[in-house]
């Protein structure tokens, strides 16, 4: 009855899933709004592209240590306040961002917002569910689901307006007037559950803090600075390597054996969050993945503004949010959940493999349109499954253990999705670079006609003989290098949608544990 007395009806509902999703979107949108404005800031600040990318990094950081500990964060200081604290962090660090002078103070003040944002989208989870009765919980999470894909997409066109039109510093400046907003409606709305505060005597686990920040901490740094430093021929790269390694082993015998531990890791013996966080981790992957590459693709080889980019993918996120209330009343009638993630799953295959066909030196926008809606419709089967079923048999306080654990594996997706792909461009884009250029004899006829085509045109433009055969090179060895760009591309697609081919039949053999019957709601509580 504990999670019941959560539940909230009317009106005070729509303010509280309105603050939770406002929270949420902040949260996310940061994560990808600052992308396209690094080249500003690096002007602005006077800094390297290598330092100034540090105001990615820092962030995903602050938000993959502080995720895991949202749970007991909550329960030892009330949820309201810690999400009422961490909203306001959030704000002033966003304040302080758009005001710092030099690249490490804003490096500084990032991280220190990444801490504040990181508790806002576990916790606008949480509070949604319990929000909700249990027969509505698929909605509650279609609902939240709007946030989370909604929010990787806006950022980046959102962010290309904004340094368009104004200057950087306006992209954290946003965040202002919605946090106080957020912040305001958290102190007069949000509750705290019952079962939280922990008891002020119990000793803090600053151990497992510690070793949990080793590790995570260690790990997205690898993540996100791996293929720039070359990986393990970098010796930072190889002794955090093995930081994470120890850290998350330790970590995990502390947290298993300390009486309060940091992170309830107990909770995973429960089977549908196993599923839900592995599928959550899958997710991460293919979201940030592939919101990843496209953008990379359209404005390294077509040549698009990042604007342009991030405009590409409005209508795939639209789709997403027009399949969420469907998916929604689909769990409410009782369709299992891991069909709908299998049938999500198979149409991210044919999504990307969708991609791996289309893809040219020079595709068309039109072209990516029906691809990306496919896409969008993908998500939207994904996103809102996966959590309902990692969270259906979840009571009182384990929800928020539960939801901590997803986020965290869903970020952490994320960031192993964008090292791998970076890393599978790089090196695929040599052998495919490799193998052309084996193929280009130059007794080959066509190759011959090639090059004598090009000195031609370059001879008409005024150009002696000699200097014009020098350039027809240069432009066949730009021709080879733009072709195994498009083919290492390629590769990208096809993988991606092959991990999620891959998966869809262990999705199907998953057998979904039920929980308690949800107990009936009145229509007079409404």
């Amino acid at each position: 009855m504990e999670q019941q007395s959560l539940v909230e009806y009317g009106s005070r509902r729509v303010i509280v899933t309105l603050t939770a999703i406002i929270c949420a979107l902040l949260e996310i949108v940061d994560t990808t709004i600052v992308n396209v404005a690094l080249p500003s800031m690096s002007g602005g600040l006077g800094a390297t592209f290598a330092e100034v990318g540090w105001v990615v990094t820092a962030y995903s950081i602050g938000n993959v240590i502080i995720v895991p500990m949202t749970s007991w964060l909550s329960l030892h200081f009330g949820r309201r306040n810690y999400f009422a604290a961490s909203i306001m962090i959030f704000t002033i660090f966003s304040f302080l961002c758009g005001n710092a002078t030099g690249i490490w103070e804003l490096v500084a003040f990032r991280f220190l917002q990444g801490i504040g944002g990181g508790a806002l989208l576990v916790t606008s989870q949480t509070i949604i569910t319990e929000s909700y009765p249990p027969e509505k919980r698929g909605m509650a999470q279609a609902i939240y689901g709007l946030g989370v894909i909604v929010g990787p997409t806006l950022g980046p066109p959102l962010g290309g307006y904004i340094t368009d039109n104004f200057t950087w510093p306006y992209i954290f400046y946003i965040n202002i007037p919605l946090g106080i907003i957020a912040f305001l409606m958290t102190l007069e709305f949000i509750r705290s559950p019952k079962y939280g505060h922990q008891k002020s005597e119990e000793n803090v686990d600053w151990l497992g803090i510690c070793l949990l920040i080793v590790f995570v901490g260690s790990l997205q740094y690898v993540l996100e600075k791996g293929q720039e430093n070359d990986w393990y021929s970098n010796q930072a790269i190889r002794m955090l390597t093995i930081s994470a390694a120890l850290g998350l082993i330790f970590f995990v015998w502390r947290e298993l054996t300390y009486k309060n531990p940091i992170v309830e890791l107990r909770v995973l013996k429960n089977g549908n969050l196993r599923v839900g966080t592995i599928l959550s981790f899958i997710l991460g992957f293919g979201l940030y993945g592939s919101t990843f590459i496209i953008p990379l693709y359209t404005q390294t080889l077509l040549g698009w503004t990042a604007t342009e980019s991030g405009l590409l993918l409005i209508p795939a996120t639209i789709t997403t949010a027009f399949m969420m209330p469907i998916i929604g009343r689909l769990l409410q009638k009782g369709v299992p959940q891991q069909f709908l993630v299998a049938i999500g799953m198979m149409l991210f295959f044919g999504y990307s493999f969708w991609g791996y066909r289309i893809l040219t030196p020079d595709t068309g926008k039109d072209a990516f349109f029906w691809m990306l809606i496919l896409r969008g419709l993908g998500m939207g089967l994904l996103f809102i499954p996966i959590t309902t079923l990692a969270l259906s048999t979840l009571k009182g306080k384990q929800i928020g253990q539960g939801a901590a654990f997803t986020g965290m594996m869903r970020q952490l997706g994320g960031s192993f999705g964008v090292a791998i792909i970076t890393v599978m461009l790089d090196r695929r884009n040599q052998e495919h670079r490799s193998d052309l250029v084996t193929k280009l004899g130059f007794d080959d006829p066509n190759v011959h006609g090639r090059i004598m085509a090009l000195q031609s045109s370059f001879v008409s433009q005024g150009k002696d003989s000699a200097t014009a055969l020098q350039q027809a090179y240069k432009a066949l060895d730009i021709d080879v290098t733009r072709q195994a760009n498009v083919l290492s591309y390629m590769d990208g697609f096809l993988y991606l949608g092959l991990l999620f081919l891959i998966c869809t039949p262990f999705v199907l053999m998953v057998k979904q544990k039920k929980g308690a019957p949800p107990p009936k709601i009145s229509e007079g509580a409404h």
